[in-house]
């Protein structure tokens, strides 16, 4: 009993210094992600493509208000008691081809809505996947580089979204944000470089 007791105390002590050894890091993987400048550049991009199907629906609306406008206007003329009753047909005719007409811009215009929204939705994904791999992949790189057993992103949260980690003790781990985010920033372009270049390449053509 005694000797099993002494070797459950050694195998605890063991696992202390073991875990006492240990260099250890946290991240803010949330700062990291808003502060990369692949990040801002491709919220510039989204934003771009987002203004794009805003105008394209915006286009759609004007044709819509058109066609309502006309429809008013050929139902006021088939309803004006002066006018022969062919020219009431004819006009009425009209009005219902205009309605109809008008029933397919409808459709079209949820149609276009959802599927933009859709095709936004699955871009901002890729692009947010995208990002975070690359950046997974200098967080390892420079994790083995200096030497660290574990790393942690403090801005994490579980199932439950309670934050996974509850507690560092002050000195106990080292905060690798500010590091990182200057490791990803680094190749950094200067700013208007790249439209410099786009405007360039828009010469050419």
């Amino acid at each position: 009993m005694i000797r099993s007791a002494f070797i459950a105390l050694s195998l605890a002590a063991t696992v202390t210094l073991q875990a006492a050894d240990l260099k250890i890091g946290v991240i803010d993987m949330s700062k990291v992600f808003q502060e990369f400048h692949k990040t801002k550049s491709a919220a510039e991009k989204y934003k771009g493509n987002y203004e794009k199907a805003a105008q394209e629906m915006q286009e759609r609306q004007t044709v819509y208000k058109n066609l309502a406008t006309e429809a008013q206007k050929l139902q006021k003329i088939a309803q004006d008691p002066i006018i022969t009753p062919e020219q009431r047909n004819k006009h009425a005719a009209e009005l219902g081809e205009k309605v109809k007409e008008i029933r397919s811009m409808e459709m079209e215009m949820q149609e276009f809505a959802e599927r933009r929204q859709t095709q936004l939705k699955q871009e901002d994904m890729q692009i947010r996947k995208g990002l975070y791999e690359e950046i997974l992949v200098v967080v390892r790189d420079k994790s083995k580089a200096d030497g660290f057993d574990i790393v942690f992103d403090k801005t994490g949260v579980s199932l439950s979204t309670i934050p996974i980690i509850l507690h560092v003790k002050e000195g106990s781990a080292t905060d690798m944000t500010d590091q990182l985010i200057v490791e990803l920033n680094k190749n950094a372009p200067p700013p208007g470089a790249e439209p410099a270049k786009a405007a360039a390449g828009e010469a050419k053509k």
